[in-house]
């Protein structure tokens, strides 16, 4: 068989959509004065878990000292919340890292399977807020990484990789498509604050022409290459009512409350991660500023993410490596300034969005950034205790600057149950939810 490439497959596409590797191709002006600003929600996700003691914080309440892991967060201490014993008990069915990943916002335990037949079992939160509210905002939602979709099978424990490649779930069988190049980020968010023509139209021609020859490839592909095609294309097609909701501008009653500016499109992925991390984090917040949408997730990276850190000091080598530390003290050490830099990135973002102004508020206010990993010790790929942060004021709805301690093994879900509520989309349960997290909403 003649080795395939991928514009082949992709010539219509561009950048927007990236294709799997397969084994065949080798030799994406303000609403009227007085208006309430809308409450906006953000998940960041961190693969791999942390050092667990260079972690929590010393104290209790708003007397807490941070640790040494969470110190950049030093100037917006009063904004953030530390949450301490929560766990996801969906995530203690199967090994490694595929269960903790994929569950992470459902609290749900995914169908153990090696092929197509992916199913999370549930709906993550973060698309039951963009369900109930997505229809207010040209775009439901936003889903962004840094890397293509893992595709094959984790042979070590029985899962197909592509568990591992998204958090974000608008059905059972529904993984969300993920940009990661910020530049069509930007293209995307310019054309839903500024529509041209049917730039919306043009869009469904390209997907339809992905499809077509993605039909057409298939039949020339081997069964594992099938299945990598597969699991793809599962992803893609979340796309399409989403490009047909864009083509329905009549439809939405909607104004975007700051422009794009035209210097801050990106020029393409970077070579440099830490480069390609704060653009995207950058396209978060452009995306909250100018509400194309009010909801948005982002992964550093995917389960198992190898990452190449040797670009910080006094690090040699990739994360998932050093996450497996088996208590070696130096490994310990570089794990814990992997975790320290993330928190660095998460930083960077509630800064930026402190510092622009929204009425009376900064975006800041108008906003709830969740940070987190789906395990807590990598070595251990334990879901008990996670690391978890929750900032921003939610439009007065959250409380912060504390560190809140619950009791040993208190529902993860419970927390989704709060941020839903302070969202304004209120659920009476999710998941295996026992009630709204306490301490977490406003005057709880």
């Amino acid at each position: 068989m003649t080795a395939l490439s991928r514009r082949t497959v992709l010539r219509g596409v561009g950048a927007t959509l990236s294709l799997p590797w397969l084994e065949a191709m080798m030799p994406k002006p303000a609403r009227a004065a007085g208006s309430r600003p809308p409450v906006r929600m953000a998940v960041l996700y961190m693969p791999n878990g942390v050092h667990p003691e260079m972690w929590t914080p010393a104290g209790e309440g708003r007397d807490f000292e941070l640790s040494s892991t969470l110190a950049p967060l030093a100037d917006v201490k009063n904004e953030i919340t530390v949450l301490t014993n929560l766990w996801n008990r969906s995530a203690v069915a199967g090994d490694g890292h595929y269960v903790k990943t994929s569950g992470f916002l459902t609290c749900t335990t995914v169908t153990k399977t090696l092929g197509v037949d992916i199913n999370c079992n549930g709906v993550s939160m973060d698309q039951v807020a963009a369900q109930r509210i997505g229809k207010q905002t040209p775009l439901p939602s936003l889903e962004l990484g840094t890397a293509p979709v893992t595709t094959g099978v984790d042979r070590n424990v029985g899962y197909t990789r592509v568990y591992g490649s998204h958090i974000a779930w608008s059905g059972p069988t529904s993984p969300l498509a993920r940009e990661i190049n910020p530049r069509s980020v930007f293209e995307r968010l310019f054309r839903a604050t500024q529509p041209r023509g049917d730039a919306a139209g043009q869009d469904r021609l390209l997907l339809d022409r992905v499809l077509d020859d993605a039909k057409q490839l298939r039949e020339r592909l081997g069964r594992s290459d099938r299945h990598r095609l597969d699991e793809y294309l599962s992803a893609v097609r979340s796309l399409e009512e989403r490009l047909e909701r864009a083509g329905r501008p009549e439809e939405l009653a909607w104004k975007p409350r700051a422009p794009l500016p035209e210097e801050a499109r990106p020029a393409g992925i970077p070579k440099d991660f830490a480069e390609h991390v704060r653009l995207m984090l950058d396209m978060v917040a452009l995306a909250f500023q100018s509400d194309s949408t009010r909801v948005c997730t982002f992964m550093f990276g995917n389960a198992v993410s190898n990452q190449n850190f040797s670009f910080l000091d006094g690090v040699r080598g990739g994360h998932h490596s050093l996450s497996h530390h088996q208590r070696d003290a130096d490994k310990l050490r570089q794990y814990q300034l992997i975790n320290r830099w993330h928190v660095e990135q998460y930083a960077y973002l509630l800064k930026k969005l402190r510092e622009t102004k929204e009425a009376e508020a900064s975006l800041l206010d108008n906003s709830m950034i969740l940070f987190g990993s789906g395990l807590r010790d990598g070595n251990r790929h334990d879901p008990h205790n996670l690391p978890l942060l929750l900032a921003g004021c939610g439009g007065g709805r959250l409380a912060g600057g504390r560190h809140l301690v619950y009791r040993n093994d208190t529902p993860l879900s419970n927390l989704y149950v709060s941020m839903l509520e302070a969202f304004g989309a209120p659920v009476e349960r999710f998941a295996d939810s026992t009630g709204p997290l306490s301490g977490v909403l406003a005057g709880s």
